[in-house]
C-alpha cells in the first residue's frame, strides 16, 4: 500500500508534465491578445526581486538589462516569440530599475538614537484622530544638538491629552522623546523601517507635554488644506454620531480609520468585513454608480435637455468629477488610487462609446501604480485589491454567457434570485482571491466572511453609501446631520452583523507564518488561473497548491530574543511560547511572536524554579532551556558565564560576554542585539543550532540602519553630575505600526 500514493503522483506529475510540454505553447500562440497581461506581472517581479535582494545591486545594472533587452528586440525583431521574451525581459529590468530609482529618491535622514527629552520645533502637516489621543506629522523640524542634514524630513509625535487646538500647518514647539523607526519585531516580521523609509519618515516618538502654537498656518497651501478640512470632518462627524457608528462613518467620509476603537476593528476583521473601513473600490464604484444613477435619472426628467444633450455621457463626467474630489480627500491610498483610476476609465469608456471593463484595464492601472510606487506592490493593500480585481474580472469572462442566459427571459423574481446568486458568487470569489494575502501579512483566515458580506455589503451599497454622497453635498452648509443620522442606522447595523458573525464558534483561524516563496507561487498560480482563458489555465492549480503546503512546511524558531533583551521566548513540549516576564515597550514584540506563530495566548516563566514542563529552570542569576538534546542558557548577570560557556549549547547574555566561551555553537550577547536586532533561534535535532539576526534576514540595504547604536540620548538636560550608566539597548515605545487589518 505504501507504493500506492508514489505512484499516484507520479501519474499526476507526468500527466501535468505532458500538458505543459505539449499544449503549453500551443495554447498561449492560441491567445495572443492575453500575452499584454503578463507586462505588469513582469513588472512586478522585477521590484518583487529588487526589494529581495540581500545587497544594493550597481545602480547601472538594471538599466544594462533593459538595454538588452532593446537590444534582443531590435535584434529578434521577425520572431514574434523573440519580441514577446524581449518585452517581458525589458518589463521585469524596468521594475527594477523603477524599483531602486524610487528607493533612492525617498532617502532621507534617520535618525541613529534616542533624542531628548528635549524641545522641538516643526510644522504640523498631518493630524491622527487615535482611540488613545492623537498623533501629528511634523515636517520643517528642529532638534537642538542634531545638524540640519541629519535632521528627519518627517517626524511623527503621539501627544498625551491636551486641549490644545492644532491645525495642519500650524509651526509649533513640543517637548518629546523621539526614537529611530522600530525594526522588525522578528526575522521576516512586517518591517516598518521599510515602510518609513519610503514615506521619510525618520523619527517616532512621545510628546512630554502639551504643544505651544508658535504660528498659525498659512493660507496658500492645497494639501494643507485638504488635511486640515480632513481633520475637522472628522471631528464633525463624530460629534453628529456619537459612538462606534461616528468613528466608522468619519473612516467612510475622510479615509480616517484611526479613532475606530480596537474592540470594533477586531469584530469587523474576525468577520471578515475589515475591507469595508477601507476606502477602495467598492467605495468608488458605489460613489461613482450612485452619481451616475442621480445625474442622468434627473437630466431624464428635463425633456428639453434629455432630447438634446447625451446625458449618459454628462452623468458620467459629473461621476468621474464625483469619484476624483473623493479621492482626493479621502487619504488616496494604493486601493484608492486603483480603484479611481480604473473606474475613471470605465468612466471615459462611457464618454466615447466603448466598453472598458476587461482584463486590460486592471492591467494598466497597475502598470501605472508600480511605475508610480513600486515599494507598495509588498503591501498588503495592493495585493489585496488587485487580487480580488482580478479574480472578479476573470469570473466575470468565464461566467457572463451563462448569467445573460440565466437573466433572459426571466420575471422578477427569477431576475432577483439570479442577482442574489451572482452576490453571493462575486463575495465567494473576493473572499478567496484575497485569503492567501489575509493568510501571509495578517496570519488569520475568517471562516464566515462570506455570510458576513452577504449581509453587510448590500447594505454599505445600497443605504450608507448614497447617504456618504449627500453627506459631502451637506458638509459646505453645516447641515450634514440631516445624511449623517440615517447612514448611522446603516453603520449600526453592519457594526451589529460584524459582532454577531465574528462570536461565532471558529469564526476565525490563526495560522502561522507563510514563507515568502509560497506566497510567490499562490499569487503566480492565481494569475495562471485569471489571465488565460482556455484548458492551459488550470496548470496554475498546481503553484497554488504548493502555496497552500508551504504552510505545512513552517517551524516557528525554539527561542525568541528581543533587540532590546527585555523579552525572550522559548518553546513548550505543548509547542507554544512561554514569556520572560518582559518590560514596558515589548507589547507590540509579544504581539508579533504570538501571531506569526498562529497563537493566541502564551505562558509566563517562573521567576524561580522549573516550568511545568520542566523545560526551563531559572534563578536570579539567568535560567536554563532544554529541549530536542540542546542545553541554551539565558544568563542575566556576568557571573552565569563562567558555567554557561562550560556546557551550553547556545549562549544567550543580556551582557557582553568579553571571556573565551568555547562550548556553544551559537552565542547572542548584549553587543549582537545592539549589531544586528532581534534573532532567532532553531534547535536541530542533530545537534546543531542555527540562528538568524533581524539584521541579516533583511540584508544590506538603503532602509536599513548600517549598525543600531546603543541609544545614548543626544540632547540632555542639565543635572547634576552622577555616575554614567551603561549605554541602554534600543527601546522604542509602543507603537501600532502593524500592517492594516486590510
Amino acid at each position: 500500500m505504501g507504493g500506492a500514493p508514489a505512484a499516484a503522483f507520479r501519474a499526476v506529475g507526468q500527466r501535468i508534465g505532458t500538458l505543459a510540454g505539449a499544449a503549453l505553447p500551443a495554447a498561449v500562440a492560441a491567445e495572443p491578445d492575453r500575452w499584454i497581461l503578463w507586462l505588469p506581472v513582469a513588472l512586478g517581479a522585477g521590484i518583487g526581486i529588487y526589494f529581495s535582494l540581500a545587497a544594493e545591486p550597481a545602480i547601472w545594472v538594471a538599466p544594462l538589462g533593459v538595454a538588452g533587452a532593446v537590444g534582443l528586440a531590435v535584434v529578434g525583431r521577425r520572431s514574434e516569440a523573440a519580441l514577446v521574451a524581449a518585452a517581458l525581459l525589458g518589463a521585469v529590468f524596468l521594475g527594477a530599475a523603477i524599483a531602486q530609482w524610487r528607493t533612492h529618491a525617498a532617502a532621507g535622514p534617520v535618525l541613529e538614537r534616542r533624542w531628548g527629552p528635549a524641545e522641538l520645533t516643526g510644522r504640523v502637516v498631518a493630524i491622527e484622530i487615535r482611540p488613545e489621543g492623537r498623533r501629528i506629522i511634523l515636517d520643517r523640524a528642529n532638534l537642538p544638538g542634531v545638524q540640519p542634514d541629519a535632521t528627519p524630513v518627517q517626524i511623527r509625535v503621539r501627544l498625551a491629552e491636551t486641549a490644545t487646538v492644532l491645525r495642519p500647518g500650524d509651526r509649533i514647539a513640543i517637548r518629546a522623546q523621539l526614537f529611530p523607526p522600530p525594526a522588525p519585531a522578528a526575522p521576516g516580521a512586517y518591517d516598518f523601517q521599510f515602510q518609513a523609509w519610503f514615506s521619510r519618515l525618520g523619527a517616532v516618538g512621545t510628546a512630554r507635554g502639551a504643544p505651544r502654537v508658535l504660528a498659525p498656518a498659512e493660507e496658500g497651501s492645497f494639501w494643507l488644506a485638504l488635511n486640515a478640512a480632513r481633520v475637522a470632518t472628522v471631528e464633525r462627524v463624530m460629534a453628529a454620531i456619537p459612538g462606534p457608528a461616528g468613528t466608522i462613518a468619519a473612516a467612510l467620509i475622510t479615509g480616517e480609520q484611526g479613532q475606530i476603537p480596537l474592540d470594533l476593528l477586531g469584530w469587523m476583521r474576525d468577520s471578515g468585513l475589515a475591507h469595508i473601513l477601507s476606502i477602495s473600490g467598492l467605495h468608488i464604484t458605489l460613489v461613482a454608480g450612485f452619481v451616475f444613477f442621480i445625474v442622468r435619472r434627473g437630466c431624464a426628467l428635463i425633456p428639453p435637455l434629455a432630447l438634446r444633450y447625451p446625458i449618459k455621457k454628462i452623468a458620467a463626467v459629473f461621476a468621474f468629477f464625483a469619484i476624483t474630489f473623493y479621492m482626493l480627500f479621502a487619504s488616496p491610498g494604493v486601493p484608492t488610487q486603483r480603484s479611481w483610476m480604473m473606474t475613471g476609465i470605465v468612466l471615459f469608456a462611457i464618454v466615447i462609446d466603448r466598453t472598458a471593463i476587461t482584463m486590460r484595464l486592471v492591467a494598466w492601472a497597475a502598470f501605472v501604480v508600480l511605475l508610480l510606487f513600486p515599494e507598495s506592490m509588498l503591501g498588503p493593500s495592493f495585493q489585496m485589491s488587485f487580487g480580488a480585481v482580478v479574480a472578479l474580472i476573470a469570473t466575470w469572462e468565464a461566467m457572463r454567457d451563462r448569467l445573460s442566459a440565466a437573466r433572459a427571459g426571466r420575471g422578477l423574481l427569477g431576475r432577483s434570485a439570479v442577482a442574489l446568486a451572482g452576490m453571493t458568487l462575486t463575495s465567494l470569489v473576493a473572499s478567496l482571491a484575497t485569503a492567501p494575502f489575509a493568510l501571509y501579512h495578517f496570519n488569520r483566515f475568517t471562516a464566515y466572511g462570506l455570510a458576513a458580506n452577504l449581509l453587510a455589503v448590500p447594505l454599505t451599497g445600497m443605504w450608507i453609501m448614497p447617504w456618504v454622497v449627500v453627506a459631502f453635498v451637506l458638509l459646505p452648509f453645516g447641515v450634514e446631520a440631516w445624511a449623517l443620522v440615517p447612514m448611522a442606522w446603516g453603520i449600526d447595523a453592519m457594526i451589529w452583523v460584524g459582532r454577531t458573525v465574528a462570536g461565532w464558534s471558529g469564526a476565525v483561524a490563526l495560522v502561522p507564518a507563510m514563507p515568502a516563496w509560497g506566497l510567490a507561487a499562490l499569487s503566480l498560480g492565481g494569475l495562471w488561473l485569471c489571465i488565460w482563458q482556455g484548458r492551459v489555465r488550470w496548470l496554475g492549480v498546481a503553484p497554488v497548491a504548493a502555496g497552500l503546503a508551504s504552510l505545512l512546511f513552517w517551524r516557528g524558531p525554539d527561542v525568541l530574543i528581543a533587540g532590546d533583551a527585555r523579552l525572550v521566548a522559548v518553546r513548550g513540549a505543548d509547542g507554544g511560547l512561554a514569556f520572560s516576564t518582559g518590560g514596558r515597550g515589548n507589547n507590540l514584540v509579544r504581539e508579533t511572536w504570538l501571531r506569526r506563530d498562529g497563537l493566541e495566548s502564551a505562558v509566563v516563566w517562573p521567576g524561580q524554579g522549573v516550568s511545568a514542563d520542566g523545560r526551563l529552570a531559572c534563578d536570579p542569576t539567568g535560567c536554563v532551556y532544554t529541549a530536542r538534546g540542546h542545553v541554551v542558557a539565558i544568563a542575566r548577570r556576568p557571573e552565569a558565564l563562567a558555567d554557561d560557556c562550560r556546557y551550553a549549547t547556545v549562549l544567550i547574555a543580556t551582557v557582553s560576554v568579553r571571556r573565551p566561551c568555547p562550548a556553544p555553537q551559537v552565542v547572542i550577547d548584549r553587543a549582537a542585539l545592539v549589531r544586528d536586532g532581534g534573532h532567532a533561534v532553531w534547535l536541530g535535532a542533530e545537534g546543531d543550532a542555527q540562528a538568524l539576526s533581524v539584521r541579516s534576514s533583511r540584508g544590506d540595504r538603503p532602509w536599513v540602519p548600517q549598525a543600531l547604536r546603543p541609544l545614548r540620548p543626544i540632547t540632555r538636560q542639565p543635572t547634576t553630575p552622577h555616575i554614567q550608566a551603561a549605554p541602554q539597548l534600543p527601546v522604542a515605545e509602543d507603537t501600532d505600526d502593524d500592517p492594516p487589518p486590510d
